[in-house]
């Protein structure tokens, strides 16, 4: 029998009543930890601190943050449609996902790829794409990718290489405004990028022309492929650098629902938004806390370290996964 069957079910975006929309995205985000946890058992190996870390976040803003179109029902994936082209009429993008576009909807825009099984997880846990479509996770004419592109689901964009995803965003929320659409674009990020030159072009370029249509969501997990940020490259304290390019900047607990939902809906005061989320890596998953400081990617060592992430899928089967912290990693501050 499937494990989700009695536990992970498939919760459409909440309406109204709050302890109902913060139940309904709690459940969603230990849905979402879920199946990417069994996806790595099954296929040894997988983006497992990606989900401890942005459950929470994937979940809010799909359940209750942004306003997408509906989808009639949960879309099974087509295969790859080949490159873009004039000859090609055939192809798409993974856009149909998230639902039509409207000029009042808001967009979501992915740019670090290798969040892309989070992505797919989230879609699923929301009714948008059929579970099964994850069984032709990055086999060959797959549009289910490792690394998603513009074509897999979820996505309209090839967000490529970290730092790539904000730039296109921000020329997609330039166009927006010049249209005189009220829709948001939002952009989900992790911290790795803020490393990258390009980023900070792209703050500067949303600063300058006041794309105040863009909301930025960044997971600050504190890690990156090649190890803890801070020994790496810091680029702490990030909310004032970012105040410095003229973004009004918030710091909250990634894991907190509330508050990952408040600040996403409040008003612009005339400054861009990001949402700085500091989160945990292993959060709710405490075996992965024995990689450290290296999360990026989980591939089991021996059959023995595999069994035993399999057991402890099997001791949650039926119970909330329990947190192998007590306190948040870091509880952010606002910054005005």
């Amino acid at each position: 029998m499937n494990i989700f069957e009695n536990r992970c079910a498939i919760h459409p975006r909440p309406q109204g009543d709050e302890v109902f929309w913060h139940s309904s995205i709690k459940r969603a985000a230990r849905g979402i930890r879920c199946r990417v946890l069994e996806h790595t058992i099954k296929n040894n190996g997988g983006y497992l601190s990606q989900a401890c870390s942005s459950a929470e976040i994937f979940a809010s803003l799909y359940l209750k943050v942004m306003r997408l179109g509906s989808v009639p029902s949960p879309i099974t994936p087509s295969s790859f449609p080949g490159v873009p082209g004039p000859h090609n009429s055939g192809y798409f993008t993974g856009a149909d996902y998230n639902g039509p576009k409207d000029k009042d909807l808001d967009r979501f825009f992915l740019s670090p790829s290798q969040y892309s099984l989070v992505l797919y997880a989230t879609l699923i846990e929301t009714g948008r794409m059929d579970p099964d479509g994850l069984e032709d996770f990055n086999k060959n004419g797959s549009v289910v990718e490792m690394i998603g592109a513009e074509h897999s689901p979820g996505m309209e964009v090839m967000s490529g290489s970290l730092g790539q995803g904000i730039s296109q965003a921000a020329g997609i929320a330039m166009a927006r405004k010049l249209h005189g659409e009220t829709g948001r674009i939002f952009i989900f990020m992790s911290d790795g990028e803020f490393q990258i030159g390009q980023v900070w072009e792209a703050i500067q370029t949303i600063s300058f022309y006041k794309l105040l249509n863009i909301i930025i969501y960044v997971d600050i997990n504190g890690f990156q492929c090649d190890g803890k940020m801070t020994d790496v490259m810091n680029i702490e304290p990030l909310e004032k650098r970012l105040e410095a390019f003229g973004m009004r900047v918030y710091r909250i607990d990634g894991h907190n629902i509330e508050a990952l939902v408040s600040y996403g809906e409040i008003p612009s005061d005339g400054r861009a938004t990001v949402i700085l989320c500091d989160t945990c890596p292993w959060k709710d998953i405490p075996l992965l806390k024995s990689r450290y400081p290296k999360f990026h990617y989980l591939r089991f060592n021996t059959e023995e370290e595999r069994e035993r992430y399999r057991e402890f899928l099997s001791q949650t089967n039926g119970n909330t996964i329990k947190s192998s912290r007590k306190k948040p990693c870091r509880m952010g501050k606002k910054q005005a």
